[in-house]
């Protein structure tokens, strides 16, 4: 069933149909274009959701490669010195340890940010249909 259905026709489809409709004191345009900004809203707040997990997996794997080189450095350089740690390991460790704790409170921040934007999204919409609801119960003089 969901075959015979076009993402593309979908809109189309439910403005035919509730277009057959024809029923006193309801303004019929203005339900549809309503559903339209609905359907807006939605894919805006996806398309910002899915921009923020995009933005978010790519930090992550350049975190990943730059914490891979570091080590791949710090490996390579107690393999040239011998048996023997390098004498600054432990200040290597510490600053290792200060910069994942940074990278990961930026990850923690983008994803704030990707959520509070599709929130934001939502939210406006959510007002702007209240706005459209209370104008369709004032009486018309």
């Amino acid at each position: 069933m969901m075959d015979s259905i076009k993402p593309n026709s979908m809109f189309a489809e439910y403005t035919r149909m509730i277009g057959q409709f024809r029923l006193p004191g309801i303004d019929v345009a203005a339900i549809l274009e309503s559903r339209r900004k609905d359907f807006a809203a939605f894919v805006e707040a996806n398309t910002t959701a899915l921009a923020g997990a995009q933005s978010l997996a790519l930090k992550q794997a350049d975190m990943f490669r730059s914490t891979l080189s570091e080590l791949q450095a710090l490996v390579t350089r107690g393999a040239q010195s011998g048996d023997q740690p390098p004498p600054n390991a432990g200040e290597a460790v510490r600053q290792a340890l200060h910069k994942a704790m940074v990278d990961m409170q930026q990850l923690a921040d983008a994803a704030y940010r990707a959520q509070s934007d599709s929130v934001a999204v939502i939210t406006k919409r959510v007002a702007e249909r209240v706005e459209e609801l209370k104008s369709l119960f004032v009486p018309k003089k």
